[in-house]
């Protein structure tokens, strides 16, 4: 959506202050520091980012990175991609887009989609297992586009991949016999690794990951496969991932937005080098009581994985905590007292899925409200 339009259900909001709460805001100067920072980054060490849709499932600022340079964009499933693609091609976005979807699928259905999307996109998926080669094959077979195929591989979060080399090379092997598909590389996402506190500890776990993917990419290259693409990490590792030098790719994506998650676990790291550009607003709505007040946003407003959101401003002097579905209990701060119509602004505990409950950002710079970013690809898990 264009930066001048608001939502037609609230009118014209033009100050950041007027925005009805429970509301997702994001300040558009941090964003754009934040995207032109990875963007520098990670092309002054000669390794392509392709950021994650996930954290964002928004087009718009989809379209800010790639047009910082990102190659291509990362969706976690079918729906996202679809989503995102076809808004961007709406918008008048000139390129064709380059996806990766970074989760297996499974069944005819799903194949038949990923052959469609294929059409609209440059595509390229995973598998991790010979099986999901033959569906992808049976639904490419006598169509007009061609699917890149990376393995994915088990680096020690233990959810999806094949587990070792031997597992590695039977998906290639599959994936040659096939005159619908190409083998494109390998995907290692080290998931378990992105929220490890303190850069040392965090080092020699993804030197460990790091190890477990360097295997299967040398077991397949010496059994004559073109590993090409060797994408994975994020926001939490990028820079060590830079360091040891095997991704030629990044899959970083909360690097945008930023949380409090993230904050505890990388401090003044420099993966943590970013600017918190995504908040919670929310409003007093009841003071009756010495020492908290009651807000408007609850366990609708955020997700609750990770614990309570922090008090912008009050990080220190007050805390948030759960009081129900609709409602959040907040400490009067050390330093004053909050009164009923006071706006406050939290940081989400964990941003990729506090996104995902939300129709669209209000995008603001200061208290100006310059326009609002669609959260297009919400709810789209399948």
């Amino acid at each position: 959506m264009d930066l001048e339009q608001t939502n037609d259900h609230f009118g014209q909001i033009n100050r950041r202050s007027a925005i009805p709460t429970p509301a997702l805001t994001c300040d558009l100067d941090k964003l754009n520091t934040n995207i032109a920072r990875m963007g520098r980054l990670t092309a002054a060490a000669g390794v392509a980012l392709r950021p994650h849709v996930k954290s964002h499932k928004s087009a718009f600022i989809a379209r800010l990175q790639l047009e910082a340079g990102a190659r291509g964009l990362c969706c976690a499933k079918i729906a996202e991609a679809e989503a995102v693609v076809e808004r961007l091609a709406l918008d008048g976005y000139p390129d064709e887009v380059s996806i990766l979807i970074t989760s297996p699928v499974v069944g005819a259905e799903a194949a038949r989609r990923l052959v469609e999307l294929a059409a609209h996109c440059d595509l390229a998926v995973v598998v991790d297992h010979p099986s999901g080669v033959d569906e992808l094959d049976r639904a490419a077979t006598n169509g007009e586009v061609r699917l890149k195929v990376l393995c994915d591989v088990d680096v020690g979060l233990g959810r999806t991949g094949v587990t070792g080399p031997a597992e590695a090379l039977a998906v290639a092997e599959r994936v040659d016999t096939s005159a619908s598909l190409d083998f494109a590389g390998v995907q290692g996402y080290g998931g378990h690794l992105q929220h490890v506190v303190g850069r040392s500890q965090r080092i020699e776990a993804t030197r460990v990951a790091t190890q477990r993917l360097s295997d299967v990419i040398d077991a397949l290259e010496s059994a004559g496969h073109e590993v090409g693409l060797r994408t994975g990490g994020g926001t939490g590792t990028f820079a060590i991932d830079m360091e040891i030098g095997l991704f030629n790719e990044l899959q970083a994506g909360s690097y945008v937005f930023m949380d409090r998650e993230y904050r505890d676990a990388l401090g003044a790291d420099v993966e943590g080098d970013f600017q918190q550009s995504l908040t919670i607003a929310t409003t007093v709505i009841s003071a009756n009581h010495d020492g908290y007040v009651t807000v408007d946003a609850g366990l609708k407003a955020m997700a609750t994985d990770a614990g309570p959101p922090w008090i912008v401003g009050h990080e220190e002097s007050a805390q948030y905590a759960f009081f129900g579905d609709e409602h959040g209990l907040v400490t009067n701060a050390a330093e004053r007292s909050f009164a009923r119509g006071d706006r406050i602004e939290l940081v989400p505990p964990h941003c990729d899925p506090t996104v995902d409950r939300y129709d669209f950002i209000w995008l603001v710079r200061g208290d100006d409200v310059v326009g609002i970013a669609d959260v297009v690809a919400r709810g789209c898990s399948q």
